[in-house]
């Protein structure tokens, strides 16, 4: 903290940074940022760190931001944000999707835009005159980023800047959602008070009339599991986001309830917490976690967001359901509003145990079920199982991918689990590459990061630039799984890995130049057993091919290293897995990128069902004769 009666605002806001516990800033610089990124460098341990891209820059804030918040609970002073800072208009707007999807998704990042002068917008109001970057709105940043952002401030006096900045951060902390310091190019060097104390995040308090609304969805979600019995949790994404873990963890461990998580809320305990049954996914769950979590007596979602990915093909969640998510409790047809997860959780379980005893939901769901005649693994174990390893195919498939993967984490895993035991975080882009990792296994407690509501195509390359740097002293790598069309959106990224010495494994998903997704979901059809295999894709779906292991000719040299792999077969990816397993290998003193080839009409297994539901057998097939 400065000593001296007065700062200049540059050194106000970067003081602030830094007291969140900030160590590294994203963007691209412009004239307007200058002066902040110089004082930034000179009076604090702030480091810059430049990227291609303003949207680049925005993934990596995100994906800090992410990481950071999980491991704030035991980093002294670290408050779990991310910031991101750009020049005016042309790099605000670039800016504008990845704070869209922090907003979306509550991850807390600053978002600071260098604007044009005070001076320069009294010309232009007056005589008209327009420098770089201005619009003839004075307001056009500003009104854009508050529709994404909790608090967005425009300052041009010095003297209200002290109280601007801290406000947007407080309401930051708070909401754990983006805010907008707008700052003009005259203010950095300007003179205002100096940072008093520290900024915190402001609870709501609980009232009276909010505790007997918290006892009754407490009470509401007690007599649902008196009603229909064997409960199963549904952890959300809320409980990574409002640092929950270990109340969850609590509840688990003391009721035994068996629980499955939905993918955005995968590792926010050990998945090798007893009781972890897989991810739930609604129809687009692995068809054998569906038929556990439906055959369950209810559900108990808690903080489990309401998503077309989190609930594939699912409308309805029913009378057997509770879900506690967005500050209010639903169970059945009953709504309690502004109750906060933070009090339902110890709340539930309090009650859960006064009412049944410790340990009274201890049970095997995949046993019950495999008892009941459904198909699926006599035990959960068994099923955990069936998604790690062989036998492979001779040449890779989604999932046969990940099942290898699983195995690769699985043997980098120290028995048993704890925080150092695998060296890699999971960053998970959208598509087929989000459905098919689902069912790895993550040992450690967040150690996936995945933006599945938003599901910008490209996010996890620039993310793994923020969770690289934001676990840095933990030496976790990121690995990184992308399809070919999003890889396409943000590869440049991967320059910043290499000029800043990290070492992510980027998996290129590479389904012969083709957006997987977007067929499946317009025209599924194409992907149907016994159809034609000569054509009947969408044009639009076509990719350019790139040989994208050729990139770490791009972005490497000698003094900064990349290196580049292409695998079709099971037996290369275990050649190059055994390489980036072993330390003193030298293509792990930088990025690695791996095209994996897959075949175009391939798709993970647990997106049959919208095949199924949409598409008549083909004409010839068994099941179309039988039907005539």
């Amino acid at each position: 903290m400065t000593t001296s009666p007065t700062c200049t605002v540059a050194e106000y806001l970067a003081r602030r940074l830094e007291q969140l516990g900030i160590t590294h800033l994203f963007g691209v610089p412009g004239d307007h940022l200058g002066p902040f990124l110089s004082t930034l460098h000179d009076k604090t341990t702030v480091r810059w760190v430049g990227t291609p891209t303003e949207g680049g820059a925005g993934q990596a804030a995100d994906g800090y931001a992410r990481v950071k918040s999980a491991d704030a609970e035991i980093a002294l002073g670290e408050q779990g944000i991310g910031a991101v800072a750009v020049t005016y208009s042309v790099g605000a707007f670039n800016l504008l999707n990845s704070i869209g999807g922090a907003f979306a998704e509550y991850v807390p990042l600053i978002a600071i835009n260098a604007a044009p002068s005070y001076e320069q917008w009294l010309n232009q109001q007056a005589i008209g005159l327009l420098t770089s970057h201005m619009s003839q709105r004075p307001e056009s940043n500003l009104e854009v980023y508050r529709q994404v952002t909790v608090d967005a401030q425009a300052i041009s006096n010095p003297g209200l800047a002290p109280t601007q900045i801290d406000s947007a951060i407080t309401a930051c902390l708070s909401h754990r959602r983006p805010v907008y310091l707008e700052i003009m190019d005259d203010v950095w060097g300007a003179q205002c008070p100096p940072p008093q104390g520290r900024l915190t995040r402001r609870e709501r308090p609980v009232t009276v009339k909010k505790q007997q609304m918290l006892d009754r969805a407490v009470e509401a979600c007690v007599e649902l599991i008196r009603e229909y019995g064997n409960p199963i949790l549904w952890a959300g994404e809320e409980i990574d986001r409002f640092r929950l873990s270990d109340e969850f963890e609590r509840l688990v461990h003391e009721t035994r309830i068996p629980f499955c998580t939905t993918i955005g809320a995968k590792s926010v305990v050990s998945e090798y917490t007893p009781g972890f049954s897989g991810v739930y996914n609604g129809k687009a769950s692995n068809p054998k976690v569906a038929e556990v979590f439906n055959n369950a007596g209810c559900r108990i979602g808690l903080g489990s967001w309401a998503t077309s990915k989190n609930l594939g093909g699912v409308r309805s969640i029913g009378d057997d359901w509770a879900v506690a998510a967005h500050d209010g409790v639903h169970v059945g047809a009953s709504y309690f509003p502004d109750v906060q997860l933070a009090l339902f959780l110890p709340a539930l379980r309090e009650r859960l145990l006064a009412e049944f005893g410790d340990g009274a939901f201890a049970a095997d769901y995949f046993a019950r079920a495999h008892e009941a005649g459904l198909a699926v693994p006599d035990s959960t174990a068994a099923y955990l199982a069936s998604q790690t390893g062989g036998p492979y195919p001779e040449n890779v498939t989604y999932d046969s991918l990940f099942r290898h993967l699983n195995a690769f984490l699985e043997a980098q895993t120290s028995e048993p689990p704890d925080e150092r035991s695998n060296p890699f975080t999971v960053v998970c882009d959208a598509a087929f590459a989000l459905i098919g990792s689902m069912n790895l296994r993550m040992a450690e407690r967040a150690s996936y990061v995945a933006q599945n509501s938003w599901l910008s195509i490209g996010y996890s390359v620039g993310a793994a630039t923020g969770v690289a740097l934001g676990r840095s002293r933990a030496k976790k790598r990121p690995m990184v799984f992308v399809g070919d069309g999003s890889f396409q959106e943000t590869c440049q990224e991967m320059s910043t890995h290499v000029r800043h010495g990290l070492r992510p494994v980027v998996f290129v998903l590479d389904n012969e130049a083709f957006y997987g997704i977007e067929q499946m979901l317009v025209h599924p059809c194409y992907y149907q057993d016994g159809a034609p295999r000569s054509d009947g894709a969408d044009f639009y779906n076509e990719l350019h091919p790139w040989r994208y292991e050729k990139l770490a000719d791009v972005f490497g040299s000698a003094k900064h290293p990349m290196h580049g792999f292409a695998v079709r077969r099971h037996d290369e990816l275990t050649t190059l897995l055994a390489r980036i397993a072993e330390p003193s290998d030298p293509i792990n003193q930088g990025p690695i990128v791996v095209r994996v080839q897959l075949d175009r009409h391939d798709y993970p297994e647990a997106l049959k069902y919208k095949v199924a539901e949409n598409c008549p057998p083909p004409a010839g097939t068994a099941s179309e004769r039988s039907r005539r």
